[in-house]
Parts: structure tokens; sequence; C-alpha cells
């Protein structure tokens, strides 16, 4: 089964937005924001919204659609689960190094923690997606998990995928915006009302990310270009059922 030629340009396209992603959130914060560092000054500053929009955003939605690429259809499910939780696991440890970044650099200034929406709205984001990768570590990748429980997880695991994504998004639009009002109405330059160059600049790179989020999340949703379910993957729930009205 191949899937439709508009799902391939649709992936490509994801792939396209994605990097422009990485590379408009590299060229502001080195642009306007200097140099980085691991100091608890400004600078240190500048790795939050690199890991967060690598990690939340870019990592993160291609983890999630790995399981529609057509290549992967003919090979064993166990290997792109790995691999599906492999980059899981990336996109959550750059996320924590995002967080680790900003509250050290709010230490170092004095700077209160978690008093904006943008913060409240992030950290719910990493919590949950802590919670989501543990959940599917428990249902869908070790040998001695149920099937009852992983046909009563995976709905609630595949929800929580989609809202994950929603949440990133939301997260990071919002971190732009926050940093452009307190940068460019806080300094001695042009304010954010008279949309300067970085301003336009990181209005542009936050469009980028939400039409990469759109993207994703349309791929998510198209029924068609989910993975076919093989006869061994049946035999295999097959035999589970088996075993379990056995052992009832």
């Amino acid at each position: 089964m191949r899937p439709p030629g508009w799902f391939c340009a649709t992936y490509v396209l994801c792939l396209c937005l994605g990097f422009l992603c990485l590379l408009f959130v590299s060229y502001w914060t080195s642009r306007w924001g200097g140099s980085f560092s691991w100091d608890g000054s400004a600078l240190q500053f500048n790795w939050h919204p690199i890991l967060m929009v690598s990690g939340l955003v870019v990592v993160y939605g291609n983890a999630v659609v790995v399981y529609r690429l057509p290549f992967t259809w003919k090979q064993k499910k166990l290997t792109w689960k790995l691999v599906h939780a492999g980059l899981m696991l990336l996109a959550l440890l750059l996320s924590v190094l995002g967080l680790c970044a900003v509250f050290d650099f709010h230490r170092g200034l004095h700077i209160p923690d978690l008093y904006s929406l943008h913060s409240w709205v992030g950290i719910c984001t990493v919590v949950m997606f802590t919670l989501q990768w543990l959940l599917g570590l428990a249902g869908f990748l070790l040998p001695c998990s149920p099937l009852w429980f992983r046909s009563t997880l995976k709905p609630l695991h595949i929800w929580m995928g989609k809202a994950i994504l929603i949440l990133s998004v939301t997260s990071c639009i919002s971190g732009i915006n926050e940093k452009l009002l307190l940068t460019l109405n806080g300094a001695s330059g042009e304010p954010y009302n008279s949309l300067p160059a970085e301003a336009k600049f990181a209005n542009s790179l936050g469009f980028l990310i939400v039409a990469f989020g759109l993207v994703v999340f349309g791929i998510l949703s198209t029924n068609k270009w989910q993975r076919p379910e093989t006869d061994s993957e049946s035999v295999h729930v097959s035999a589970d059922a088996v075993t379990v009205i056995l052992l009832v």
C-alpha cells in the first residue's frame, strides 16, 4: 500500500518548515542576542529559544509522524517504536535543558520564575510531555505490559500527542512575543509597535512555527496516511488476545 502523492509533498513541506524554524531561531538569537554562554548571563538565555523550538517543535513534530513514512511500513514496527521513543526522548531532553537555561538565567539576575502565562503553558507542556513519554514506555515498549493496558492507553496516547503539539506551538509563539515585548520596549531602540527589523524577523519565526504545527497536525489527522496493519502484527495481537482470554 502506497500513500498518495499528497503525502510526499506534505512531508517535504514539513521537513522544509522544520529546517526554516531552526534556521530562523538560530539567526534571531545570534544576530540580536549576541553569542552563547552558560554562565547565568543574558547570553545563557539565548539557548532557551533554540532548545525549546528544536525540542518541543521540530524534533517532536518529526517524531510524531515517523509511523506515517511509507518506507517504514514493510519493516518491523518494533524498530520504529524504538526510533519514535528515541526521538521523543531527545525532544524531551532538549526541552528540559532549555528550561534549565532560563531558570539559571533568572537565578543569576534575581528574576522571578513562572510569573507569566508563557511560563505556565511551557511548564505544563513539558510536564505533560514527560508523563506521555513514561506512559508510552510502560505501555508500548515493556514486554510485560498487558494487552488491556495497551488498548486502553492507545487513544489517550494519541490524544495527548496532539495536545502536546498544540501546547508546544502555543508556548513557543507566546515566548517569542514575550521576549520581544521585554527587550524592544525596554531598550533605547525602536519599540515593538514600530515593528523594527528584529520584530519582523521574530514574528516571521512565529509564523513558521505555526505553519509547521499545522502541517504536522494535518498529517496526523489524515486517516488514510496511517501505517497499515500487517499480517504479522495482526497475528501478534490476536495471539496476545488469546493468551489473555486463556489466563482469565
